[in-house]
């Protein structure tokens, strides 16, 4: 198994915070190649209270954000990464096959196809007990704080 993080620890590594903070945990991953998180999705997730009230169902752009997160992990892992900022430059080709619903757990995994220095580019998917969900192209900007 590779690397592995808690909440603590993602939370030294990405900037999000609640109730922006979508990945609770790395269960397996190589820093600057790829990693696996996982959402526990709880019905007091605060998106639920406007979307949609008679029936939760998480929103897709935040499975984008989740998948776009346990991406950043991936890549800010780098020792020569940490402290700095991965931004959100382009979705490509998003697709949502199953709606995700209180109660699920979702697992998503970012491979990191392409580096050209602070761009990059990663493969995207989201699956609950072993539907998928989401899949995305993700491109990303390294920054420094």
């Amino acid at each position: 198994m590779g690397m592995t993080y808690d909440s603590d620890q993602i939370a030294e590594i990405l900037p999000h915070r609640y109730p922006f903070a979508l990945v609770d945990r790395i269960v397996d991953g190589e820093p600057g190649q790829w990693a696996k998180g996982i959402k526990c999705v709880t019905v007091n997730e605060p998106f639920f209270q406007g979307h949609f009230p008679q029936k939760h169902v998480m929103p897709g752009v935040l499975l984008i954000e989740a998948m776009a997160q346990v991406g950043g992990v991936a890549i800010l892992a780098l020792p020569e990464n940490r402290g700095k900022l991965a931004f959100l430059g382009r979705v490509k080709d998003a697709r949502f096959k199953r709606q995700v619903v209180p109660g699920d757990v979702v697992e998503m995994e970012c491979m990191l196809a392409k580096r050209r220095g602070p761009i990059g580019v990663g493969t995207c998917k989201a699956t609950v007990n072993g539907q998928e969900a989401a899949s995305a192209e993700l491109t990303f900007a390294i920054a420094a704080e």
